[in-house]
């Protein structure tokens, strides 16, 4: 069950709503709002911050309604059923709108048949921009016709979403400022692992050893060769090994050990 303040929702239905998923997260929550006055409206979906987020976002004028946090899917399409919207633009709160990438979205939401556009990322790590190993140009499906799309419930981390009809990819990036720290890093990654190890666990993966190794060097190779994680150098090599470990073989783990 959400919960909301009278008036949390816009009155009236607007072509274009930036919608923003919230988790204590004050200290980013101002600086994105700051870059979403392009959108009719902004709504911020908060699952109970403690931490100032709500107010927040409220003095940075979004409408904010509240709901416990399931999953990623189920937070995004619960998202998608309560604003009055033709299109939508989910955007992080660690994620900001540079104007250009906002010029090109107002045009494309007007003149465009697609019902989905990839975004790309600049994605900043502690401080460094990274520019190899999947981290540019990082697509994200975000911009959606509110009617034809939905997420994928059987997707509930790394989300996907279900679109019906024709997709395209814009040209101008938005700004992720990912982790402020490699302690943040290694803390969302833990988390990551459990959400993707609850997956194996309800579609009946075993934890054979060779499952704890090959994810691992396949998930190495893919970023640090195949992807060219190596031209950034020992922050490339870093990653690779760092997301080897979390994404091949941590989630085996903790099939074996829950956490």
């Amino acid at each position: 069950m959400s919960s909301m303040e009278p008036g949390a929702v816009p009155p009236g239905r607007v072509q274009l709503a930036a919608v923003v998923l919230t988790k204590n997260v004050a200290q980013h929550i101002g600086p994105c709002l700051d870059t979403l006055s392009f959108a009719d409206a902004v709504l911020v979906s908060d699952s109970f911050s403690d931490d100032g987020t709500v107010e927040r976002a409220r003095a940075g004028g979004a409408y904010v309604v509240q709901r416990p946090f399931d999953n990623f899917a189920g937070q995004r399409n619960a998202a998608l059923e309560t604003v009055n919207a033709e299109w939508v633009f989910f955007v992080d709160a660690d994620e900001r709108i540079t104007p250009e990438l906002a010029i090109e979205v107002r045009q494309v939401v007007c003149e465009c048949a697609e019902v989905g556009w990839w975004v790309p990322r600049h994605n900043y790590i502690a401080g460094q921009r990274v520019r190899y190993g999947g981290f540019y140009p990082d697509y994200q499906l975000r911009l959606l016709r509110r009617e034809r799309a939905r997420y994928d419930p059987a997707r509930p981390v790394h989300e996907v979403v279900l679109l019906d009809g024709p997709e395209g990819k814009l040209q101008n990036v938005m700004i992720h400022y990912n982790y402020d720290s490699w302690a943040q890093f290694r803390a969302k990654q833990l988390r990551y692992a459990r959400y993707e190890a609850d997956i194996l666990r309800k579609r009946g993966v075993k934890p054979w050893p060779h499952k704890f190794i090959r994810p691992l060097l396949r998930e190495f190779w893919r970023r640090y060769v195949t992807l060219r994680g190596y031209k950034d150098g020992w922050l490339g090599l870093k990653l690779a090994l760092l997301l080897g470990y979390y994404y091949g073989f941590m989630p085996h783990w903790y099939l074996v050990r829950p956490a």
